[in-house]
């Protein structure tokens, strides 16, 4: 069933004009006829099937019934912190890391970042982002969508407060450090937040390492393997998955 998200908070009962977005793809595109249900997520996150009772040329109503919500969100909330990539990488980032729970990406202009975002071009790159990581919630029927922002330098991300910081670091792999990750993932309590910090494919400097550090952040190891900029994140979600959700007794 074909799942969005609604800008307001809402009840079983409520009769909801679609934004024009909405409208657009599930009535145009999709060729939803009166009569016809889909999901609705509100900013609660919570959950509701919306059945079509109104179409016109420019506008579509719903009539809201409010369903059990599913857990389908991380129980801890994760951001993760990219330096910049190169070309597309940063929508591919998105999107996945979108369908695997993420909460916030931020991505920041890294010592060694090869890629650079001109000032004037943020905005259209962070809306372009946004628009990549709503699509990708609507589609894997996530209940919350990320918020994905930018930030100058990796000194702009270290002020982010949350309960735990980590940092993918590139030397721990090749030193063969196996055990810090899940040390740091089983300690993390459902509720906490988890800023994860990963390098451009330049790499990480060692001023870089040293302020982290000095921010309380742990330098972990991602296996034995050395990732790519656009693979490393993926893999730190989908271990915190593991730990978080497929380990717990259910």
């Amino acid at each position: 069933m074909q799942r969005y998200f609604l800008d307001d908070s809402h009840q079983t009962g409520d009769r909801v004009a679609l934004p024009e977005t909405i409208a657009h793809h599930w009535v145009t595109v999709l060729r939803a006829e009166v009569g016809a249900t889909a999901e609705f997520v509100d900013t609660q996150a919570h959950l509701f099937y919306g059945e079509l009772t109104q179409t016109t040329t420019e506008a579509a109503t719903v009539t809201l019934t409010a369903v059990p919500t599913p857990k389908v969100e991380l129980p801890v909330h994760v951001t993760i912190a990219c330096g910049l990539p190169k070309q597309e990488k940063a929508e591919w980032i998105t999107q996945k890391a979108t369908e695997l729970g993420v909460d916030r990406i931020i991505f920041f202009g890294g010592d060694w970042s090869v890629a650079k975002w001109q000032g004037n071009k943020v905005d259209k790159k962070i809306k372009r982002l946004t628009k990549i990581a709503h699509g990708a919630a609507e589609q894997s029927h996530r209940l919350r969508r990320p918020v994905v922002s930018y930030a100058q330098n990796l000194a702009a991300v270290l002020q982010e407060p949350v309960d735990v910081r980590l940092m993918a670091y590139e030397e721990s792999a090749k030193q063969g450090e196996q055990s810090a990750l899940n040390q740091q993932l089983q300690a993390i309590t459902p509720g906490q937040s988890l800023l994860t910090i990963f390098g451009p494919e330049g790499g990480i400097s060692p001023a870089e390492v040293a302020a982290s550090q000095a921010a309380q952040t742990t330098l972990v190891g991602l296996g034995p393997r050395i990732l790519r900029t656009e693979t490393a994140p993926l893999y730190l979600l989908s271990a915190v998955s593991m730990v978080m959700e497929l380990q717990q007794p259910r």
